[in-house]
């Protein structure tokens, strides 16, 4: 297979993207051989590719008789991929904001600086173990580090945040 240098100017992976909607389990190795075998990929076409054969396996798995998640679940199935690939030593938890939100006054309670009690205690938690560790190792963090850990363990909230619903 002869491979095609591409760009990121080119955007095919608008056409990846739309196609990987429409991938079976028996078309998905097709799917994915081509985008990663036909072409050569430079620093940016590559992410744009793994993306691409990433939605394609959802989407087969997703178009199998095993499939037809609801938006619940496809948003369970969105967290999930995102903590293994990306955050998977995340402890205390993580938020995505939709700015396009902004434009609709009905979602200013998205944009309040505000935590749920849950993710409180896990900072506090996570921030009682990164002093204990600090105590052993004094080239652990910076004294500046450490004492922003200390007022989180001392019932701070940091950065202007509230602890409440969420």
């Amino acid at each position: 297979m002869d491979k095609k240098e591409i760009t990121e100017e080119m955007h095919l992976e608008k056409k990846w993207f739309e196609d990987a909607k429409n991938q079976t389990l028996e078309t998905l190795p097709a799917f994915m051989n081509n985008i990663l075998n036909g072409y050569v990929h430079d620093y940016g076409t590559i992410c744009h590719a793994i993306s691409a054969c990433a939605l394609a396996a959802a989407y087969a798995a997703n178009n199998s008789d095993q499939g037809g998640i609801t938006g619940f679940q496809a948003s369970f199935v969105l967290w999930d991929f995102i903590r293994q690939w990306s955050y998977s030593s995340n402890r205390c938890g993580l938020r995505i904001l939709d700015y396009d939100a902004m434009l609709y006054p009905g979602y200013a309670d998205h944009y309040d600086k505000v935590i749920s009690e849950e993710i409180w205690e896990s900072l506090q938690e996570e921030a009682k173990k990164k002093l204990e560790q600090a105590k052993k190792n004094k080239e652990f963090a910076s004294p500046n580090v450490v004492e922003h850990w200390r007022s989180i363990v001392d019932g701070k909230v940091p950065f202007g945040f509230r602890v409440g619903n969420d």
